[in-house]
């Protein structure tokens, strides 16, 4: 008995080594820890327990029947966060540069299966150099299979992939199609051709951090939505991102206890929205001075910086955060704030998180660009999100709501459940000035006339009055009592059940 425990350490002791001492200390010369490592700061102390840390490849050729690592380059298992149970894998770079064979793909696709099986999130941390070359069709079959889970989890489990270190070729698709990706800065970078092959096909030189490092996605692409400094750091907001989702899509998101009182009134609100209707005003002031002790977590806040998207608490539970940000671009719709903010309502509404919408709007970015590169049917995704979206939705118009960007901004019309504006609100088919433009006409050789004009549209129109008189305006409040009112109206809503009529699935315009 004793020799059989003896053996089962040393197997154990093997596999805890991974590709050995001169290659963990390679990994920490990057910067880079080790897959255990990783594992250790992300889930709660003690809780990790290990599956398959066993398996070997099944590779002969090319030599590799001589090379057998326990564990096979990925670490797998489940643990806790916050003491709430989540399954984890973990590439490991120093074991064959974390390729996927056969074998590593079976162990990451039982622990899917797991955690759709229980209902808990799935957490990637990717650290891998692609296919196992040496075994061919099977590493990819082996990635197809990690695929098809990811898709068939979708909108069932959370899914969130940290890309820890080099994620190319086909390995890219699997954190495409999970939640929420991170990146880490310097270290992590995800392309589907690497820079050698860019520069053979198209002569084009460019570098891996270039053409697909951290910076490249959170800011150019919007393909990943978080960067950070270091593998700390990255795990760290991993943990906070989970403490505000539901374990999966039958739950209700988590509440935890708040001392910041639901009635709480923030008299600085009456002066947030400036006198002059184009001076532009920081919309996240609004966020941080409405959720509950004004902690806000952003998704994708260097992309598509004119809308902002994000995680907060109201009395103590998790809702959605969507807010044009005037600041930039004057808070206008396009291509990529439309595919961003439609990305993340969704996201919401699989998960039965609430979704809170701060409007200032002037209306869809003109322009060749956006017509050519189809604002149509990207602005139409965010319309399709909200008007899909069964979770409850409040809505607050705290200036600007023109034209057809009113109505896609969670209006009354695609059922929002409940609408507010404040006094400043100006819900209208354009601004005064476009609008005298086109109705007066014939006055435009009349500067004068066409500034009488201009004030008396602004003060007939541009107010939440006539949405109001409709009944698309529940009610026009008091821009202090917003945190009061937007509470209320979630307590109500809470138990809210609305059903879209049966479908397969709909067609979103892709």
């Amino acid at each position: 008995m004793q020799e059989i425990l003896e053996q089962l350490e040393q197997k154990r002791q093997a596999a805890r080594l991974g590709g050995g001492k001169r290659r963990i200390e390679a990994q920490h010369a990057r910067g880079k820890l080790t897959a255990r490592e990783r594992i250790e700061l992300l889930l709660d102390p003690g809780s990790f327990e290990e599956t398959d840390m066993f398996v070997e490849h099944r590779c002969t050729d090319f030599g590799m029947d001589q090379q057998h690592i326990p564990g096979d380059g990925v670490v797998t298992g489940q643990g806790t966060i916050d003491g709430r149970l989540v399954f984890v894998f973990a590439q490991d770079f120093t074991v064959f540069g974390g390729s996927l064979s056969e074998a590593h793909a079976e162990k990451i696709c039982k622990i899917m299966d797991r955690a759709m099986k229980v209902g808990a999130p799935v957490i990637g941390l990717n650290d891998s150099g692609g296919a196992r070359i040496q075994e061919g069709v099977a590493s990819l079959a082996g990635y197809a299979e990690v695929f098809q889970r990811n898709v068939l989890a979708s909108g069932v489990i959370p899914q969130i992939s940290v890309i820890m270190g080099p994620c190319a070729g086909g390995a890219v698709y699997s954190p495409a199609m999970t939640d929420f990706i991170f990146m880490v800065k310097d270290s992590s970078y995800m392309f589907v051709t690497g820079p050698d092959v860019v520069k053979t096909v198209t002569n084009e030189i460019v570098s891996a951090e270039e053409l697909g490092g951290a910076v490249t996605h959170t800011q150019r692409s919007g393909v990943a939505d978080l960067a950070f400094e270091n593998d700390v750091e990255a795990l760290a907001e991993v943990r906070r991102l989970i403490g505000f989702l539901p374990a999966n899509n039958r739950e209700k998101p988590p509440v935890r206890p708040t001392d910041d009182p639901a009635d709480r009134e923030e008299p600085s609100l009456d002066t947030l929205v400036p006198s002059n209707p184009n001076k532009p005003y920081d919309m996240k002031e609004l966020i941080f001075k409405v959720v509950d002790e004004g902690e806000f977590f952003e998704i994708a806040p260097d992309f598509a910086k004119n809308i902002i998207t994000g995680f907060a608490r109201i009395e103590g539970s998790t809702v959605g955060i969507v807010a044009n940000q005037p600041m930039v671009l004057a808070g206008c719709l396009d291509i990529d704030s439309s595919r961003k903010a439609a990305r993340f309502v969704r996201f919401c509404d699989c998960f039965n998180i609430p979704i809170v919408t701060f409007v200032d709007v002037p209306g869809f970015l003109p322009g060749t660009a956006q017509e050519y590169g189809g604002i149509i049917k990207h602005g139409a995704k965010l319309l399709y999100a909200y008007a899909e979206a069964t979770v409850p939705k409040v809505t607050v118009i705290t200036r600007k709501a023109y034209g057809g960007a009113y109505d896609v901004m969670s209006s009354k019309h695609l059922r929002g459940d409940v609408n507010y504006a404040w006094p400043t609100a100006e819900i209208a088919v354009m601004g005064p000035k476009g609008a005298v433009e086109i109705i007066f006409r014939a006055d435009l050789g009349d500067p004068a006339k066409i500034e009488q004009r201009t004030q008396e549209y602004r003060e007939r129109f541009a107010n939440p009055f006539i949405a109001a008189k409709r009944g698309f305006i529940d009610d026009v409040i008091m821009p202090h009592g917003t945190r009061r009112r937007i509470a209320q109206s979630l307590r109500w809503l809470k138990n809210k059940k609305l059903e879209n009529p049966w479908k397969k699935h709909g067609n979103i315009p892709l």
